[in-house]
This record gives structure tokens, C-alpha cells and sequence, in this order.
């Protein structure tokens, strides 16, 4: 599948979005902080992200970010094409999406969905719902997915090949889980 640039950068945009609410944690686990939990994080999470434009932000607009990221996880949680287009479309209606080209800070042309002086929810809800919206159009919605590890529920979208993945990272999850089959495996053997 191929994925225009931008197009994979407000997916990951909107993974990190999501993996930042308390309950991305599986149920019976350690309630996480919110990796959003202040006006702080919150512009921290924006610079991180380079998302342009952002000025000063307040406690509305993490409020309006908070509104945005659960419903974004609402998609991911969507049992089909049909839910999840109809989850996107309100978001990015509510965004009031106005794209236009443009190119800045060393990109070359890109599409902006939102308007310039759109508050940082809208600017996410448009970006990111176009993102998904891409992904919904390409039939390819069962790539939005969750951590099947038992012990994390964070979102990803699955870009491999023969949409194999099972974990949010190979490198953790995956190799956390690897490893301790093994084990289990050495000591049925052992014992």
C-alpha cells in the first residue's frame, strides 16, 4: 500500500494521539498517566509532532484535544468501514476541513485540510481524520488496530505487507512476549 508522505505522518500523529489516553492501558493493569494531563504536555505533544501554527493554548483546547482523541480511538475501535467512515466523517466535518496546498518550514507542497487559524483539535481532527479517511478509502481499515499483547492495548496502524502485525512494537511487546514463550516452551521441556 502506498502512503503519501504526510498521509503517514498524521497516522503516526494520530497512533501517538491516541496511545496518549489513560485508557490505552489493558483493564487490570496500572491506571497510566495521561500523557496528556496539562496545557503543558499538551504543547509538548504538539512541538514533538512539529505541528504548525499552534500559538498559545489553554485549557480549552485540551479539553477539545481530549474530545478529539477519544473519539479518534472510537475509529480504531470501529467494527467495520461503515462505523469508522461515519466516526471520520464527523470528525472532520466538525473540523470544518477547508484543504489547501501549501509548503513550509522545508516541505515541499503538501495538502492542510484545516483552516489557518484552526484551534489544535481541529487541525488534528482534520489532518488525522483524513489519514484514516485515506486508509477507510483504500479498504484497508483492518490495519487500524490494537496491541494484542495481554498487558497493552495501544493503537497502531499495521503498514506490513500481508497485515501480519500483531503488536504495537516488534521490539517490545512482541519480543516480551516471544521471550517468555520461549521460556514457558524450555520449562515444559525441562520439566
Amino acid at each position: 500500500m502506498l502512503i503519501p508522505h504526510d498521509t503517514r505522518i498524521a497516522l503516526d500523529l494520530v497512533v501517538d494521539l491516541v496511545n496518549t489516553a489513560p485508557e490505552s492501558e489493558p483493564e487490570g493493569g496500572a491506571a497510566p498517566a495521561d500523557g496528556l494531563a496539562d496545557v503543558t504536555a499538551l504543547h509538548a505533544f504538539a512541538v514533538r509532532h512539529r505541528v504548525s501554527g499552534i500559538g498559545v493554548l489553554d485549557q480549552r483546547d485540551l479539553r477539545a484535544v481530549h474530545d478529539v482523541r477519544a473519539r479518534f480511538a472510537e475509529v480504531f475501535a470501529a467494527e467495520d468501514a461503515r462505523t469508522a467512515a461515519g466516526l471520520v466523517n464527523a470528525l472532520v466535518a466538525a473540523a470544518g476541513t477547508t484543504p489547501q496546498l501549501t509548503a513550509h518550514d522545508g516541505y515541499d507542497w503538501h495538502v492542510h485540510y484545516f483552516s489557518p487559524d484552526a484551534s489544535l483539535a481541529d487541525h488534528l481532527a482534520a489532518d488525522c481524520g483524513m489519514a484514516l479517511a485515506f486508509i477507510i478509502v483504500a479498504g484497508e481499515t483492518e490495519r487500524l488496530r490494537r496491541c494484542e499483547a495481554p498487558d497493552c492495548r495501544n493503537a497502531f496502524v499495521d503498514l506490513s505487507r500481508n497485515r501480519s502485525r500483531r503488536y504495537c512494537s516488534s521490539r517490545t511487546c512482541g519480543n516480551r512476549l516471544h521471550v517468555a514463550a520461549y521460556r514457558a516452551r524450555r520449562r515444559e521441556a525441562a520439566g
